[in-house]
Parts: C-alpha cells; structure tokens; sequence
C-alpha cells in the first residue's frame, strides 16, 4: 500500500477543484446552520426535554442523503468515463491502493464537513452562557456516531461509482442505496410485516442494522461493539465489491 497515500493526496486535491464538492459543503453548511437555528428557535420559545445535540443529530440522514452521493459520484465513474483507470493501473498502482486512496479522501471531507459543525456548537456556549444546553454525551456520542456510520455511508457511494461509468447515474444509485439502508430498513423494523415466527431471524438481521436504533445508543453514550462491527464489516464489504468491480471492468475491456 506503499501508493495510497499518492492517491489519497491526489483525489483530495481533485475534491477541492471540483464544483461538486463546494456545492455539497455549502449546501450542507447552509442546511445544518438552518436546522440549528429552527432547534434553538424551539428551545427559545417551549422548554424541551432533550439537549440541542440530540435533535440536532437525529436529522443526520438528511444531509448523507445529498452530500455523500455528491462527494463520491465521480470518484471511480469519472475515471472510467474518461479512460483514465486504464492508464492508472498500468502504473505501480494497485486496484486496492486506487479504490483506498479515493475512498479516504472522500471519508476525509465528509468528516470534515461534519466537524465544522462545531462551531454552531461553540457559539451556543459563547452566547447561552447555560451548560445544560450542551450535555456532553450526546454531544460526543452523537459525532462518534457520524463518524463510524460515515466509514459505511461514504463506501457505499464508492461502490455506485465503481459500477457505473456515469458519474450521474453514480449519484443516483448511492441515493437509491443509502436511501433503503436508511429509511428501508427503518421501515421494515417499525413494521409488523417481520413479526411472525418464521421472519425472527430475518426480523433480527433487520434490528441489527437499524441505523435510527444505532444513533440513539450513541447519543445517550452507549457504543455498542456489535454496531461499530456493522459499519466496519459493511464498509469492509463495500469497499471488496468496489475493488472487484474495477477488476472485473478491466479485464473485460
């Protein structure tokens, strides 16, 4: 893996002169400053329950929803529209090194972009002067949380540009798969269609990977092993096919 940080290098300096990657940065700063701002609204006017963080981190599927498809979509499909994944592995490059390197630096932004959502969080306790708005477990749970699922998020995006060679159709296919991870699932595990004995395992599987079930525990400070398994071994997963698939291109064409 002696290239990955070459390519890691490289794809950031490709992020950060690509228009896509600003218009995601802005659209997602612009989106959470809102979001904020309407939970500070609330707070303002009807004392709540929970702290800011925990409803401010339970909107997190919203912006995965635009920004993820926007930073991945041209990491492997533009590469191949163009020609240029042919002429890169004739280097000493290896397939895993390129698909590493592009995935790193797409995970990189995107934490990133959520760090700086920190500062929302610094004004409030320059300005509120009031420490209970800022509990510090769901606070930490709740990043600890954007980052681990981040890790299967921005994988999955890297997978829908390794099959496609648009980076469009790309963008489409990681919404389309984030979106039934996320809210297909969601669905199923609030349902009764798995509850009949014959459906326990398959009712248990979907438990497992309830992503709105994982951001609860994490924000009231439990981190569960098993669901940093679930991202890891997805991620693991995600980035195989990615590899495969840029494999198995090649040797067709």
């Amino acid at each position: 893996m002696k290239h990955f940080w070459t390519i890691f290098s490289h794809e950031v300096r490709m992020l950060l002169v690509t228009p896509s990657t600003y218009i995601a940065a802005f659209f997602f700063l612009a989106t959470m400053g809102f979001i904020f701002t309407g939970i500070l609204e609330n707070y303002s006017h009807t004392p709540q329950d929970a702290s800011p963080a925990i409803m401010f981190f339970q909107l997190f599927w919203f912006p995965v929803l635009f920004m993820v498809p926007l930073l991945t979509m041209r990491c492997l499909a533009e590469e191949r529209r163009l020609g240029t994944m042919e002429t890169l592995l004739t280097t000493p490059v290896t397939t895993p090194e390129v698909v590493l390197g592009k995935f790193g630096a797409a995970y990189g932004l995107y934490v990133t972009l959520w760090a700086a959502t920190g500062g929302f969080f610094y004004i409030l306790k320059e300005f509120a002067g009031d420490s209970r708005l800022l509990d510090p477990g769901p606070l930490v749970g709740g990043y600890v949380f954007i980052a681990v699922s981040g890790l299967l998020f921005v994988a999955i995006g890297v997978l829908a540009s390794a099959l496609s060679r648009n980076q469009a159709v790309a963008g489409c296919f990681c919404l389309f798969l984030l979106s039934g991870l996320i809210w297909g699932d969601n669905f199923l595990a609030q349902s009764t269609l798995l509850d009949r004995e014959a459906l326990h395992p398959l009712k248990a599987a979907v438990d497992y990977a309830w992503i709105f079930r994982h951001y609860q525990d994490f924000t009231r400070g439990v981190i569960d092993t098993r669901q940093v398994l679930f991202y890891v071994s997805g991620t693991v997963l995600a980035l195989i096919f990615s590899i495969l698939s840029v494999e198995a291109r090649q040797l067709q064409s």
